[in-house]
């Protein structure tokens, strides 16, 4: 799909990531591309087709950045009614920040995987979720990014926090 459809990665650049349903699809690693996408094929790799909104990162997206990103977007759509969900999505952002600044610690990337666990399917709607499942799994896959941000006190990707999206 990458190459056919997307003429793909540009500038010689290698595939880093994708997250091949949407914004609230856990993250796929390059290792794990050769995948039919479908919603069988998907599920059975941790991820999910969702709305079929792919997005791919090359090798020069910092991994933090992005969960921030989403952790950021899903903190403001969020109503606020749920708990686990209006402090979920603040706390993840607020942690993810700090560790992007170079202001994180290292308990706070297991924390990050804690306030995950304890978003998922605890709230009215599905948002948290949303917000929970590809944080999860870009701290889960990209650990080594987070601590890496930590034992440099910055982040290692200068000014190419998000690469070339396509």
């Amino acid at each position: 799909m990458i190459e056919e459809y997307g003429r793909g990665i540009p500038n010689g650049r290698k595939v880093k990531a994708i997250s091949p349903g949407g914004s609230s699809a856990p993250l796929l690693t390059a290792q794990e591309l050769d995948i039919t996408l479908d919603f069988d094929s998907l599920a059975e790799a941790g991820s999910m087709l969702g709305t079929a909104g792919v997005t791919v990162m090359d090798d020069r997206a910092c991994m933090v950045r992005v969960a921030q990103n989403l952790a950021h977007f899903y903190r403001d759509e969020s109503c606020g009614q749920c708990v686990q969900c209006r402090e979920g999505t603040w706390w993840l952002e607020k942690m993810l920040t700090m560790i992007e600044q170079g202001k994180g610690k290292m308990e706070y990337i297991d924390t990050l995987l804690d306030a995950c666990s304890q978003m998922r399917g605890t709230t009215i709607c599905a948002l948290a979720d949303g917000c929970a499942m590809p944080v999860e799994s870009i701290v889960k896959k990209f650990r080594h990014e987070f601590e890496e941000h930590v034992r440099l006190g910055k982040c290692p990707f200068e000014n190419e926090h998000m690469g070339d999206w396509t």
